[in-house]
């Protein structure tokens, strides 16, 4: 029996609250900057309670009718560019994982180890190194300033691939055997009895896709230089002039909050087939 100890659980409380806390106050004062003039949110100190701006901010946000310097894009239009882009990038390499390593396990074709081996390599290769050559591909193939430049290039995921591979070895046998007998063929049990049974694991893996394609900021900033096509996260810095004086700190700060929403949304959504995609072995 497991015994209870009063001040070692109000010492992991405590350590709990703090915690969150520390997580929790930077987006608090992001939230009551966003409520504010931009006079309020650069004189010191700055008010540590909501303002009566909240409606306006956001609205001025949204359309992009702000009179500082920097980008005047429409925050509006940043965030249908992020959450196409972390749409197709997170549908797509949850596609191209779950067929590349279903071909990997359950064909036999010469070098199919070192097809897999040579995916699983491109793990240890840091995104600088590969950021270069791509660049000068998607740009002889005009596709800087557009939605397939901003997602084709990151749709491949050596990790994803991985974590299907592992998954489908542990698929029984039998499984593959009876589909056979009852006369399925390779797409007909990739369909009907692969794809259900790694329903868990694709939310898992969609969650974890969706905030990285709409978190992209370095190869977003190589590849876009008009303002329609920003993703939120390259709007917010282009906002951002050389000047505390000519930034329009409030509306910056409405600009992260609403940035913050969509991921924040989908994990909340998606939490229980998150944590179940991660820790339950569904068959």
């Amino acid at each position: 029996m497991v015994e209870r100890r009063p001040w070692l659980d109000f010492l992991s409380h405590a350590i709990l609250v703090i915690g969150v806390l520390v997580v929790a106050f930077p987006v608090y004062i992001t939230f009551v900057a966003s409520t504010h003039t931009a006079q309020d949110v650069v004189q010191a100190p700055m008010p540590l309670l909501p303002g009566p701006h909240f409606v306006e901010n956001y609205t001025t946000a949204l359309a992009g009718e702000r009179q500082g310097g920097g980008s005047h894009a429409a925050v509006g239009r940043m965030m249908v560019v992020s959450l196409i882009s972390a749409l197709t990038i997170s549908f797509g390499k949850i596609t191209i994982s779950l067929l590349s390593a279903f071909a990997i396990v359950y064909f036999r074709f010469p070098f199919r180890m070192a097809f897999f081996w040579a995916i699983f390599v491109t793990l240890m290769l840091p995104v600088e190194v590969r950021i270069g050559p791509t660049y000068k591909v998607v740009s002889d193939l005009g596709m800087l300033n557009s939605y397939a430049g901003l997602t084709v290039p990151l749709i491949a995921s050596a990790t994803a691939t991985f974590l299907f591979r592992q998954f489908f070895l542990t698929v029984p046998d039998e499984l593959v055997e009876a589909a056979r007998v009852d006369g399925a063929g390779p797409m007909r049990f990739f369909k009907d009895i692969l794809v259900p049974l790694s329903a868990t694991s694709m939310a898992a893996l969609f969650v974890i896709q969706f905030i990285y394609g709409w978190n992209q900021y370095l190869w977003p900033l190589l590849v876009t230089t008009q303002e329609n096509m920003y993703p939120v996260v390259i709007g917010i810095r282009q906002m951002i002039s050389g000047g505390d004086a000519q930034t329009e700190w409030n509306i910056v700060m409405a600009t992260a909050m609403l940035a913050m929403l969509p991921p924040a949304l989908v994990v909340m959504l998606m939490q229980k087939w998150f944590v179940k995609g991660l820790v339950d072995t569904e068959k």
